[in-house]
């Protein structure tokens, strides 16, 4: 997740994985060092690893200011974030099935995983399934993204569907036409991006009632379509 400003590092015991760390990413032509910390919470036996970057989170909240003001860059932050995560997956050498994204923060991710890195052997089988945020950015995307955002063999014309100006819906479809899956969550149910979703053939999981006892079911027959098995026999 991202090291946003408001995370308390010495309450929450943060300390920076150095053999991860130090890896510069160049956004607008610009050097960035990517820092990477950890924390653990003990009783999920769990360990949660921070992007963090002096320019990009250090001191900012998440998408505005205490003023409530956004940050005109948010943008870029997203560039960051997304290739300052699947850089350090490579680092750790996972090799995940499923790729959760969650949020404007995450929502360049699903393309550079089936772009740029599509090829990485952390990534070449991987899934991925996109949730967009409960709370949304109201400004555009800066014009610095277009010039900024490609990458490593990438073509430039991944924006090509969409306006001059991109909004965060067009953020949430640029990240749905590179998913192979949608999942809702209480806080979000745009019946615009369901339908976009299933205009793509992409599976869809509404937002579950916590107390049905069918979600285990639910919750299966939805990655089964994830992974393209949907009617084949579970025990093969």
């Amino acid at each position: 997740m991202p090291k946003w400003g408001g995370i308390n590092e010495r309450r929450c015991q943060l300390h920076e994985v150095i053999r991860l760390s130090g890896m510069n990413l160049i956004i607008d032509e610009t050097d960035h060092l990517l820092i990477i910390k950890v924390a653990s919470i003990p009783s999920a036996r769990m360990q949660v690893y921070f992007i963090d970057n002096d320019d990009y989170f250090q001191k900012r909240l998440e998408m505005a200011d205490h003023n409530g003001n956004e940050y005109p860059d948010n943008a870029e932050r997203a560039i960051f974030y997304a290739r300052g995560v699947l850089e350090t997956v490579k680092k750790l050498r996972w090799v995940p099935d499923v790729i959760h994204c969650q949020g404007w923060i995450s929502a360049l991710a699903p393309m550079y995983i089936k772009t740029a890195y599509s090829e990485e052997p952390c990534f070449r089988d991987a899934k991925v399934v996109f949730t967009p945020s409960a709370s949304d950015l109201k400004l555009p995307l800066s014009k610095q993204f277009r010039d900024s955002y490609a990458f490593k063999g990438m073509t430039g014309k991944e924006l090509d569907a969409f306006p001059p100006e991109m909004y965060i819906q067009d953020l949430y479809k640029l990240a749905l036409n590179y998913s192979d899956g949608l999942m809702l969550t209480d806080e979000n149910t745009d019946e615009e991006l369901i339908q976009y979703a299933q205009s793509k053939k992409l599976p869809v999981l509404m937002p579950l009632d916590l107390h049905d006892a069918d979600n285990g079911d639910t919750m299966a027959a939805f990655f089964d379509q994830v992974w393209g098995r949907a009617g084949e026999d579970p025990e093969e």
